[in-house]
C-alpha cells in the first residue's frame, strides 16, 4: 500500500486550510477521525437508549409515559433545531458550532448519567438534543468544507462507512454496558469520547464559513417550532392519564397554534429557518410525506421491539440489542446499491416496494411470541425488514435532492432529515395509546406482547400507506441517470449518506465547483 506524503498545505501534520485538505494526510486522517467520532455519539444515542429503557423504567418505576418522554425529550430539541444549527455552523464557523455541540452532548450525557430522577433525565436529555442538532450537521459540512474537491467523495465515502459501524455497535455495546454495568453507563460512554473530539477539533480542523450565508438568523421560528412540537407532544403523551385536564388541552391548543404560527412566520421571514417555497416543488413534498408516514412507523418499531424482546421474551439487553444488528449489516451492505438501482431505474419502484416489505417484516413481528426462539421467529421478520429499509433510504434522499434547486440541497436534506425526526417523535407518543400500553403496563409481559402485536400491525399499515403514496406521488424519471453535458466533469462517485437509522439521512452537500 502506498505511503501517502503530507500535502504541502500539510507539511508537518498539522491542520491545513480549509478546503485543501488532502484524504491521504496525516491532516485528512484527523478530521475523518474527528468527525467520525462526534457524528458516532449521536448515531449511538439513537439506538442505546432503547436498548436500556426496561432498566432506566424499572430503577424509577417509571411510567409508559415517563418512557416516552425519555425518547422523546431528545428527538424534541433535535428535530426542533437542527435546521438551525446547520444555519448556526455556516455564519459563525462550522468547527466552533461543532465543538460547541459536542460540549453541550458531552455535558447533557454526564447529567443523564447522574440523574436522581426520570425528571431530571428527562430535563438532561433535552438538553442532550440541542447539541446533538449542532454537531449531527456539523460533523458533514466539516467534511465538505475541509477536503480538496478531488478528495471529497472518498471522504464522504469513508465518514458513511465507518459512522455505519459505530450504528451497527451501538445495540451490542448497551446491551452490555446495561447488563454488565449500569443503564448509567450508556451516557458515561460519552465523556472520554466528546473530550477526545473538543480538543482534537480545535487542534487539527480548518475552520470554514459559508460567506453566502447572512441576514438574521430565524431564531423566532426555531422557537415556535420547538414549542408547537413540545405542546402537542406532551398533549399526546399525557392524555391517557390525565384526560381532558387543563393542562392537556392548554398545552394541545397551544401547540396547534405555536405550529401554525411557525408556518406564518416562515412564509413571511426574510431568513426562514424552513424556506416553505421549497414546498411548491411536487417531488419534494411528496418525498417527504412518504418520509414522514414510513418513519413513523419505524420510530414506533424500534421504541417497542427491543423492550418487548426483554420483558416479553426474557431477553438480555445484549441479545435484545443484537437482535436488531442484522437491519444495519443490510443497511450497510445495499444501501448504496439500492441508490444506484434507484439512479437507473428511477426511484418509483423502489419507494413502492419498499415500504410494502417493511409492512410484511412487521406483520411478520405479530407472530413473535413468548417462547419462540430468535432463528425461527424474530430473525425473519428483522431481516426481511431490514431489506425493505435498504430500499427506502437512499432513494427517498435522492429524491429530495434531485426535487430541490442545487443551491438549496443542505436546506432540503436537513428538512428531510428533521421530517423524519417529528415523525418519530409523534409516532413514540401516540402509539403506546394505540397498544394500550399506558400506565405500568408496559412491563407486564402478557400486557407488552398484545400491545407489541397491535403496535406492529399499527405500524404495518403505515408503513403499506408509504408506499401507496410513492406509488401514487412519486415520479419515475426523478432522480435518474441523466446525459452529461459536455463541459460538466464526470461525478466522483456515488453520493453518500449517514447511516443513522433513527432518522432520515443527511445527504452530503454536492460538491462546489
Amino acid at each position: 500500500m502506498k505511503t501517502a506524503e503530507p500535502s504541502p498545505a500539510d507539511p508537518k501534520g498539522q491542520s491545513a486550510p480549509a478546503g485543501e485538505v488532502a484524504f491521504e494526510s496525516t491532516a485528512g486522517r484527523w478530521v475523518l477521525a474527528v468527525t467520525v467520532l462526534g457524528s458516532g455519539m449521536a448515531f449511538l444515542d439513537g439506538t442505546v437508549v432503547n436498548v436500556a429503557l426496561a432498566h432506566i423504567g424499572r430503577d424509577f418505576n417509571a411510567s409508559t409515559s415517563t418512557l416516552q418522554w425519555i425518547l422523546n425529550g431528545y428527538l424534541l430539541t433535535l428535530a426542533a433545531l437542527i435546521l438551525l444549527g446547520g444555519s448556526l455552523g455556516d455564519r459563525y464557523g462550522r468547527r466552533r458550532v461543532f465543538v460547541s455541540g459536542v460540549g453541550l452532548f458531552t455535558f447533557a450525557s454526564l447529567l443523564c448519567a447522574v440523574a436522581p430522577s426520570a425528571g431530571l433525565l428527562i430535563a438532561a436529555r433535552l438538553v442532550q438534543g440541542v447539541g446533538g442538532a449542532l454537531l449531527t450537521p456539523g460533523s458533514l459540512s466539516i467534511i465538505d468544507a475541509s477536503f480538496r474537491p478531488g478528495d471529497r467523495a472518498r471522504a464522504i465515502g469513508a465518514w458513511s462507512g465507518l459512522g455505519g459501524v459505530a450504528t451497527a455497535l451501538g445495540p451490542l455495546l448497551g446491551g452490555y454496558l446495561v447488563l454488565d454495568v449500569s443503564w448509567r453507563a450508556i451516557f458515561l460512554i460519552n465523556l472520554p469520547i466528546g473530550i477526545f473530539v473538543a480538543f482534537a477539533a480545535v487542534k487539527h480542523i480548518p475552520e470554514s464559513r459559508d460567506p453566502r450565508a447572512t441576514g438574521r438568523l430565524d431564531i423566532e421560528g426555531a422557537a415556535l417550532a420547538a414549542l408547537g412540537l413540545a405542546g402537542t407532544t406532551y398533549a399526546l403523551i399525557q392524555a391517557p392519564g390525565d384526560g381532558g385536564s387543563a393542562s392537556v388541552l392548554v398545552c394541545g391548543i397551544g401547540g396547534l397554534l405555536a405550529l401554525a404560527a411557525f408556518l406564518l412566520r416562515e412564509l413571511r421571514a426574510k431568513n426562514p429557518m424552513m424556506p416553505l417555497q421549497i414546498f411548491k416543488s411536487r417531488q419534494f413534498s411528496a418525498a417527504n410525506l412518504v418520509t414522514f408516514v414510513v418513519y413513523a412507523a419505524l420510530g414506533g418499531v424500534f421504541f417497542l421491539l427491543v423492550s418487548f424482546l426483554q420483558i416479553a421474551l426474557g431477553y438480555s439487553a445484549v441479545a435484545a440489542g443484537a437482535s436488531s444488528l442484522p437491519i444495519t449489516l443490510l443497511m450497510l451492505l445495499f444501501s448504496a446499491r439500492a441508490g444506484a438501482l434507484a439512479q437507473r431505474i428511477g426511484p418509483r419502484i423502489p419507494l413502492t416496494v419498499g415500504p410494502l416489505v417493511i409492512a410484511g417484516g412487521l406483520l411478520l413481528m405479530t407472530r413473535i411470541n413468548p417462547g419462540d426462539s430468535y432463528v425461527s421467529s424474530v430473525l425473519p421478520a428483522v431481516v426481511v425488514f431490514g431489506l425493505g429499509l435498504t430500499l427506502v433510504v437512499a432513494p427517498v434522499t435522492a429524491v429530495v435532492l434531485s426535487a430541490a434547486d442545487s443551491r438549496n440541497a443542505g436546506i432540503a436534506s436537513g428538512i428531510n432529515n428533521a421530517v423524519s425526526r417529528v415523525a418519530g417523535l409523534l409516532a413514540v407518543a401516540v402509539l403506546p395509546l394505540i397498544a394500550g400500553l399506558t400506565g405500568h403496563k408496559f412491563f407486564n409481559p402478557s400486557d407488552m406482547t398484545h400491545g407489541f402485536h397491535v403496535a406492529a400491525l399499527t405500524c404495518a399499515g403505515l408503513a403499506a400507506l408509504g408506499g401507496l403514496l410513492a406509488c401514487m406521488t412519486i415520479s419515475s424519471d426523478i432522480g435518474s441517470d441523466e446525459p452529461t453535458p459536455s463541459d460538466t466533469p464526470p461525478s466522483a462517485g456515488p453520493r453518500r449518506f449517514s447511516c443513522d437509522i433513527a432518522g432520515a439521512p443527511l445527504a452530503a452537500p454536492k460538491p462546489r465547483q
